[in-house]
């Protein structure tokens, strides 16, 4: 008994104490976060009820091609499948992860700039940024199967296993037909009802569509069904500065559904991170807290 009410009475001291570092925690992850966030979005007001901002731990880093301008970026099979940008340098190609190493590459017409890409059964699409245009592969061969058209610019693409979804550098997330290419709904996305602009590479993850936001070191974690921004991934420091010297900005995102691996990198990068999401201590608080009072 004494026992008890001596665990009880640490109680309102390991309450107060945690609800410090939360309040640390809230500052620097989502207060911090959310001013940067200025720059991706329109006009934006104060957040009045701020969206999980999640940091980032390493798990591994793997060679990536540093003259890669990378667009758009899909694993499958134990593969990386990836689209590259620039006019007289855009490419498709399949790379092995561990080695960073180049297996297979078709490589686009000088005129057209290529951008993001998507595998849908055993095809890959991809997108041009301002031709207005897209291709679409032989998944194994890299044969060009036939063209199509599309009325916006081209920026990011994935699939939900039921619909292919792209970005076109606007805040609103355009859903296509797969075997159409016929668009068939679209969704504004939006933060606290602010839009959030220049969405660019588009990865499909656990339900919600992951969007690099161009320019920043941030990913966007949206509802595709209500357009809705349910978290921020702030990579910050993920590059270092030796590196950032020549390399562009992030941008790419891969997903490994098998083993819940996630991929990311950026245009120019020497290397490619799969990284683990940490979640700020302010939203562990009131699970800690309930452990306590229940005992």
């Amino acid at each position: 008994m004494a026992a008890n009410r001596f665990r009880k009475s640490l109680v309102p001291a390991l309450c107060l104490l945690l609800f410090a570092l939360a309040l640390v925690s809230y500052t620097a992850f989502a207060g911090a976060g959310q001013r940067r966030a200025v720059a991706t979005v329109t006009g934006a007001p104060a957040r009045q009820d701020p969206v999980p901002v999640y940091t980032y731990r390493v798990v591994n880093a793997y060679p990536h091609d540093p003259a890669a301008f990378t667009q758009g970026l899909v694993f499958e099979n134990g593969f990386l499948y990836e689209g590259t940008g620039l006019r007289g340098r855009s490419s498709l190609r399949k790379v092995d992860l561990e080695t960073g190493a180049v297996l297979q590459s078709y490589k686009l017409p000088d005129q057209y700039f290529g951008e993001g890409i998507v595998i849908w059964e055993d095809q890959i699409v991809q997108l041009t940024w301002q031709s207005y245009k897209g291709f679409v592969y032989d998944r194994d061969s890299f044969a060009l199967l036939h063209e199509f058209n599309y009325p916006t610019e081209g920026w990011g693409i994935t699939h939900d296993g039921i619909r292919l979804i792209m970005s076109d550098g606007t805040a609103t997330l355009r859903f296509w037909d797969p075997d159409t290419l016929a668009q068939t709904g679209q969704v504004e996305v939006r933060d606290n009802g602010v839009p959030v602009t220049r969405l660019n590479e588009l990865e499909y993850v656990q339900g919600q569509v992951y969007a690099n936001v161009w320019q920043t070191d941030r990913i966007a974690r949206i509802d595709p069904q209500t357009g809705q921004v349910l978290g921020w991934i702030d990579l910050i420091g993920l590059l270092d500065s030796g590196n950032r010297k020549t390399a562009d900005v992030l941008n790419g995102i891969a997903y490994d559904a098998g083993n819940d691996r996630l991929f990311v990198t950026g245009k120019l990068w020497p290397k490619l991170f799969e990284i683990e999401l940490v979640l700020p201590l302010a939203y562990h608080l009131p699970i800690v807290l309930n452990h306590y009072t229940q005992n």
